[in-house]
């Protein structure tokens, strides 16, 4: 018998349900907008009734609230969209994707189960949304709606990196607990930090697949099929990622952890050789001896924020090393860093850059096992 039943609300492609049905949680219902994140959603999770449908549409939201009730769901999970408020978007002022907490209040006063877990970014503790004529703070807001009726964890802000994900990843979690319930849920104990080395380092080293074309490849990259053949043998999902030559090669000439705006001769130029203007986390490699960078969307892009392969130096050219690798994360390494089952049955008609945009909106599923479990342990 499950411990508890669930409802999942912005649910994505439901990658925060991963361990869901393994330590006793029946995510029985899930509601997602967007059409093709709520199919693969099905396809992952065949015996959840997904739900697709816009919840600021009252009659929707209405449809979902009175099937939670009649399923007798006693939990929510809701993970309203971050872009509003990342450090990796625009964060405009009163940006309406912030306004949607207010349709998940909406449902937890509802429905009333007897746990909630709400997710988003830090941002979320300082932004301002419009509730009637009035502006307040989102945390000010929901304590203000559900406090009456819940008990709220005291510490908000956790470090994916702290409960067995190899991955940065700090985000702001509200633990909801209603009031006729005897449990004191808060974050538990931090475990030991996985390093990208730890996680990563064994798997085939990959050359990338050159946008110039396949002759293109083997002429700069002889080993380039038999890397690649390795690969596939260890996952469908662990292939050569594709990029342009110009943008390979100032990879080649970066050290892991560093930059390639910092090179001194092989850096990220305009066609007139012209120096391009980037952030310092752009075309950047990441470290070995600490956890990945946070994953965001647009991770398959190599001039993106810290998403390229730590590498290794394998070759010296004129004095000055080369590294390998120069590339950005394939989706089986994505899978490692995210914590995801590296079973998870990724639908086939999933295209690549579909499955990255979600993987880098996604709350790391074992940093949700073990939150989860500080509640399961008590019930």
């Amino acid at each position: 018998m499950p411990k508890l039943k669930g409802l999942s609300l912005f649910a994505n492609v439901g990658i925060a349900e991963a361990y869901m049905e393994s330590i006793g949680v029946d995510i029985l219902i899930a509601n997602e907008i967007e059409v093709e994140r709520a199919r693969f959603y099905q396809d992952v999770y065949p015996k959840t009734h997904m739900v697709c449908g816009d919840i600021t549409d009252d009659v929707v939201r209405t449809n979902v609230i009175n099937e939670a009730i009649e399923k007798n769901v006693d939990f929510i999970i809701a993970t309203p969209p971050c872009q509003g408020m990342s450090e990796a978007g625009l964060r405009l002022e009163f940006d309406p994707r912030n306004q949607l907490i207010s349709y998940a209040i909406d449902a937890i006063k509802r429905i009333n189960p007897r746990f909630v877990l709400l997710e988003n970014v830090p941002k979320q503790l300082t932004t301002k949304i419009l509730c009637g004529n009035e502006v307040v703070l989102i945390p000010e807001y929901i304590k203000r709606e559900l406090g009456e009726e819940y008990r709220f964890n005291e510490q908000t802000l956790i470090m994916a990196k702290d409960y067995g994900v190899p991955q940065l990843r700090e985000r702001n979690i509200f633990l909801l607990v209603r009031k006729d319930q005897p449990y004191i849920w808060e974050f538990p104990e931090k475990k030991p930090e996985i390093t990208l080395r730890d996680a990563i380092e064994n798997l085939p080293s990959l050359d990338p697949y050159l946008r110039e074309g396949l002759e293109f490849t083997l002429e700069k990259f002889p080993n380039y099929e038999k890397k690649k053949e390795a690969g596939l043998a260890v996952s469908k999902w662990h292939y050569p990622p594709a990029h342009s030559w110009k943008q390979v090669e100032w990879m080649m000439h970066t050290p892991s952890g560093k930059s390639a705006i910092y090179n001194e001769r092989c850096y990220p130029q305009k066609e007139d050789g012209t120096p391009v203007k980037a952030h310092h986390n752009h075309y950047r490699r990441l470290k070995w001896d600490m956890p990945c960078r946070t994953i965001t969307q647009n991770n398959g892009v190599i001039s993106s924020l810290a998403c390229v392969h730590p590498g290794h130096p394998y070759k010296s050219v004129e004095g000055e090393e080369l590294y390998s690798d120069p590339r950005v994360l394939t989706i089986y390494e994505l899978l490692i860093i995210m914590s995801l089952p590296l079973d998870w049955p990724i639908p086939d008609w999933a295209n690549d850059s579909f499955i990255r945009k979600v993987f880098g909106e996604g709350i790391p599923p074992k940093l949700v096992k073990e939150i989860m479990g500080a509640l399961l342990k008590q019930l």
